[in-house]
């Protein structure tokens, strides 16, 4: 039986304004060790209430693959606005930049670096050119006493203040070693776009991949004491020095002095409460599936599928799963199956097996976390399927889940257009392809499910269309039968 399996990066205890809870470090970052004063501890966006995640995807145009995360706050509109900006400017920059470039990719995850009188949000932002990922950071914050929203050049006090960071920040990388550039760290807000705070005050200066030295150096960041930056900072960045401050001291109050490792128990594998109550092989079954979510437009389409009866397989992606966790357990608790997406929605053939490893396995314990069942399906993103992806598959017991009729809910806003893929390419074992996330798709549903179950469908998850016969490493696109190509080592 599958048991709960923690990987990649750290698990960061932090608290809200609305209360405490963990908070799961990407595994597209680099692990960084408790005492490291760089580390930022992020927000469990689970505890603010009205957050909404938000996608933004752009199918396979411009010659690669585009999938952009970002929240959506409440109370916040200004830092919304700023957010939906900054991540249009980027695809548009991306459309253009990989324009005659085969295999490129612009993946953009999110975490809360603040959440109280001061928000702060940091954007992740790989690319991948066809050889491998390059990451950048950018952090922006709002402050909800001003209403203003900033870079993170806004939480300094100005050009002087800005000089003087760049100053200590070049004094702490000469200790750093020769690969790094101290002459690249130059008092442009360019250069200081990503900056929050650790538990204990001090500001945490991001660098680019490849911006000061080689890029193998990874993830390079600075810590300036707080004693030193106190004087520099903003009205807001007073704020938001504050509000962390307090966040780390709720959580070591709460912390026990001494910390015992639970024992992993056994957790179930995730199936449909109402598996076994179909016969697939003498019904006209077909398998609705939707990726990417949950988002805004969730918990509208689970109110559709529970008013016509019909059951679904979801593949939520980890961010936005971890931030909104009820509606996880509200897919599991009306008969749909939940399965994984990755945790940032990378394309996993381009990564190593560690980090495909990290990825899947985040993401199943958020839904572990959520639903008490363990997910046993990966849908990989943009059904990108590699050896690694195979292999890492086989090792954590899980099959792979394709599709063979495609709605193209990503490319046509025209719910008619949608329905009608739907209807038209439906047979018995079919595999649908759809995404939760797009308005047009939910508006799709009432109009498919009528015409489909007029045609005598039934609609079921996937593994009852296959029964008992599902193993893990295969990729499966269609009830009829899987690719059967097995995992090599």
């Amino acid at each position: 039986m599958p048991k709960l399996r923690i990987f990649g990066g750290l698990v960061l205890l932090v608290c809200s304004s609305t209360g405490c809870g963990l908070a799961a470090a990407s595994p597209e970052h680099d692990n960084l060790v408790p005492a490291d004063p760089t580390r930022i501890e992020f927000v469990d966006p689970a505890t603010v209430a009205g957050l909404s995640p938000m996608a933004l995807t752009d199918g396979e145009s411009a010659g690669g693959h585009v999938y952009i995360g970002y929240p959506e706050l409440p109370g916040a509109p200004r830092l919304n606005d700023k957010l939906r900006e900054q991540v249009r400017q980027q695809l548009a920059d991306f459309r253009e930049s990989s324009r005659n470039t085969d295999g490129a990719e612009l993946n953009v995850e999110w975490q809360l670096t603040a959440v109280g009188d001061v928000l702060g949000v940091r954007l992740r932002t790989g690319e991948f050119r066809g050889a491998d990922w390059g990451n950048s950071n950018r952090t922006f914050w709002y402050d909800r006493l001003s209403g203003r929203a900033t870079d993170s050049a806004g939480l300094l006090s100005g050009r002087g203040a800005l000089q003087e960071v760049a100053r200590l920040v070049r004094q702490a990388l000469r200790a750093r070693g020769p690969e790094i550039d101290r002459e690249q760290v130059k008092p442009d807000p360019y250069r200081f776009d990503s900056m929050a705070f650790n538990g204990s005050g001090d500001l945490v200066v991001e660098f680019d991949d490849c911006q000061l030295g080689p890029c193998s150096l990874g993830r390079l960041a600075v810590a300036v004491p707080a004693d030193q930056v106190g004087p520099l900072l903003s009205e807001t960045g007073r704020r938001a020095q504050q509000s962390v401050r307090m966040a780390a001291q709720r959580v070591s109050v709460k912390r026990p002095l001494t910390v015992t490792q639970p024992v992993p128990q056994p957790v179930p594998a995730a199936a449909s409460t109402d598996a076994g109550t179909v016969n697939c092989g003498e019904a006209k079954c077909v398998a609705l599936t939707f990726d990417d979510g949950p988002g805004p437009h969730t918990a509208e389409l689970l109110d559709m599928l529970r008013r016509y009866g019909a059951r679904a397989t979801f593949f939520p992606v980890g961010t936005s799963a971890a931030a909104r966790p009820e509606l996880l357990r509200r897919m599991s608790a009306e008969g749909h199956l939940v399965g994984n997406h990755g945790w940032a929605h990378r394309d996993l053939s381009t990564l190593p097996s560690s980090k495909i490893a990290d990825s899947l396995g985040s993401t199943e314990g958020v839904v572990a976390a959520a639903i008490g069942q363990t997910p046993t399906l990966v849908r990989p993103p943009y059904g990108a399927v590699s050896l690694d992806v195979r292999n890492v598959a086989r090792e954590l017991g899980v099959c792979l889940v394709g599709w063979d009729v495609d709605t193209q809910d990503q490319r046509d806003p025209r719910a008619r257009s949608i329905a009608d893929r739907a209807v038209e390419q439906a047979h018995p074992g079919a595999i649908v392809l759809m995404h939760d996330v797009n308005r047009a798709t939910v508006d799709a549903i009432p109009d498919m499910l009528e015409r489909l179950r007029g045609k005598g469908y039934t609609f079921v998850t996937v593994p009852e269309l296959y029964g008992t016969n599902m193993r893990a490493g295969r990729l499966y696109t269609s009830g009829n039968k899987p690719i059967r190509k097995e995992p090599l080592t």
